[in-house]
């Protein structure tokens, strides 16, 4: 895997993966030409997640109808402000199994998703389900 970045003007970043994808990273506080660093990597984090849940579902035969993972993080208050908690909420929709569901995402974060394994070298990551629909079946 490579990637590289370049400075494009003011607080603007433009990083190149190998196979030419492209995202915008904006460094100004006020993030208008694209996410932050940071900010990236916990949406890498949520999209990372949400592959194995959904992975993982699919084979379990469950029917899926939605998913959103957010990140809510806190990071050290000095430089390098590293994350230091990270809450993941999923939001999941469907005929569902709870156990299924349950045992879906603690393999993502034990097993699968390397972003998770990565970052908890630095940060405690735990998570919790909500079912905006109301309690799956058991």
């Amino acid at each position: 895997m490579l990637a590289h970045s370049e400075w494009k003007h003011g607080e603007l970043f433009q990083g190149f993966a190998e196979n030419g994808n492209t995202i915008d990273f904006d460094a100004d506080s006020a993030h208008t030409h694209g996410p932050s660093p940071m900010e990236a990597v916990l949406m890498a984090l949520c999209s990372c997640t949400s592959v194995d849940v959904v992975s993982i579902l699919q084979k379990k035969r469950q029917t899926l109808s939605g998913l959103r993972v957010t990140a809510t993080a806190v990071q050290a208050s000095a430089p390098p402000r590293v994350f230091t908690h990270i809450l993941l909420t999923y939001a999941v929709r469907g005929q569902l199994s709870c156990k299924a569901v349950e045992d879906a995402v603690a393999l993502s974060k034990t097993k699968y998703c390397s972003v998770s394994l990565m970052l908890e070298k630095a940060a405690t990551i735990e998570y919790e389900i909500v079912y905006p629909d109301g309690e799956p079946q058991p």
